[in-house]
């Protein structure tokens, strides 16, 4: 993981600044840990809640509906680099101001965007680990917020999901690199420019997974060749190839149910971060399996440049991307414990609640869990999260469209230019041999 060591013992932490004691909390009784929340504003420690389990009702509908409009962020609403929670947060699902709770996230992600549970507690709970304030339990989706609430002892960061290399990275598709001017939330027109050409040129003026192998290949290429910095191992590796394929799996129309991406409503998503008029979430839960598919495309080793550009180099102890119990482990016992080297009191309760939360995500593919920090005293109950009886999920059936397909109006992205014709078919013939696999 490049530069990653660096960067979290350089990272600095914010004091939050103290606000009134509230009236109605007791401080007969309190731990000194408790005694310094609740003095910050944020009341005494209680165990973080576990993650919903599924929706009851699993198929299409609308969600850019009354009950979640679309509002312009104010100038003191938090909003990040990654667009579906920006979205989130511009109609509503989540708090307008940037700051929520895992579970509360998660929630959103699957009433928003029909994500597949497991999929969206893997993603929220591995960010919220090393980006969140676990003791408060709860998220910055961009910068670094006092309103988090006081941060642990360094090298924890609690720096948000703006943080570079604990889950935000290189690559993005609409993103600049953190290299080139530290701006990782802007939407980048000449980034976008460049999705559009290779919808056209592979995907037929659509997004889909023939245009996301090659242009995840592209932008891997342009972070070799002009980012002395450049990294995609764990967990940036994940999180690159989700954002490659969630647009596919998010953000394609429900009652359209093609893989097909309408460039249109890619920009609605990337540059405004809002649902576009009339749209239904997916028609069943989505998982982003289908990430292998562009992997499969131009298979990439984990790595990254390590002197200099075009110094790529296979980090080989980065787990692979489709193993995602190596993932799971990789990410709790190095880049966790990095953060986290000797957590004790409420800090400590808090980390193994999540960790298991996170673990929660991964558990039906058959993955040991991990105790980073050992198991609880008593050593007989470590369950902080027993599943309830969940409602059988009313899905349509896979493969078939739970409403005739749409017809599709026009949409105003103009064709990528005549030279795009000239270009190579794809970009595989620059790709250094330590790419490949």
């Amino acid at each position: 993981m490049v530069g990653f060591i660096s960067f979290v013992t350089l990272a600095i932490a914010l004091a939050a600044p103290v606000t009134a004691f509230p009236a109605h909390v007791s401080l007969a009784g309190l731990s000194r840990e408790e005694l310094d929340m609740a003095m910050s504003g944020f009341g005494p420690y209680s165990t973080p809640p576990p993650p919903p389990g599924p929706l009851e009702f699993g198929g299409t509908k609308l969600v850019n509906d009354a009950e979640h409009p679309f509002m312009d962020p104010k100038d003191t609403d938090i909003r990040g680099p990654c667009p579906a929670l920006n979205t989130l947060a511009n109609h509503g699902y989540i708090n307008r101001n940037g700051i929520d709770t895992p579970s509360n996230i998660v929630r959103a992600a699957m009433e928003g965007f029909n994500m597949h549970n497991n999929l969206a507690k893997f993603t929220c709970y591995s960010a919220f680990v090393v980006n969140g304030n676990m003791v408060t339990d709860l998220l910055s989706i961009g910068e670094k917020s006092a309103k988090t609430g006081p941060d642990p002892p360094q090298p924890a960061i609690v720096g948000g999901l703006n943080t570079h290399n604990v889950f935000e990275g290189d690559s993005s598709m609409t993103r600049a690199d953190f290299y080139d001017n530290g701006d990782v939330e802007s939407f980048n027109e000449t980034l976008f420019q460049g999705f559009i050409e290779y919808s056209y040129r592979f995907g037929g003026g659509r997004y889909n997974l023939t245009a996301a192998g090659e242009y995840r290949l592209k932008r891997t290429l342009d972070g070799i060749q002009n980012n002395p910095t450049f990294t995609i191992a764990s967990p940036r590796l994940f999180s690159a190839y989700s954002e490659s394929v969630n647009p596919i799996n998010l953000w394609v129309d429900g009652r359209q149910d093609d893989g097909q991406l309408r460039l249109d409503h890619a920009r609605s998503f990337f540059e405004a971060a809002r649902f576009p008029d009339d749209f239904h979430r997916p028609a069943r839960p989505m998982t982003a399996d289908n990430e292998e598919v562009v992997l499969a495309a131009h298979p990439i080793e984990p790595g990254g440049n390590i002197n200099g550009v075009n110094t790529y180099t296979v980090d080989p102890n980065s787990p692979r991307l489709p193993d995602k119990c190596s993932i799971y482990e990789h990410h709790v016992n190095y880049t966790l414990r990095t953060l986290y080297p000797n957590p004790t009191g409420n800090l400590l309760d808090a980390i193994r609640a999540n960790v298991h939360y996170f673990y929660t995500s991964v558990q039906e593919r058959g993955c040991t869990e991990i105790y980073p920090y050992g198991r609880v005293e008593d050593g007989e109950n470590n369950a902080y999260y027993a599943s309830p009886d969940f409602p059988e999920v009313d899905l349509p059936d896979y493969g078939t469209f739970p409403y005739p397909p749409v017809d599709l109006p026009e949409y105003c992205d103009t064709p990528a230019p005549a030279a795009v014709e000239a270009a190579p078919e794809t970009a595989a013939e620059a790709a250094p041999e330590a790419l490949a696999t």
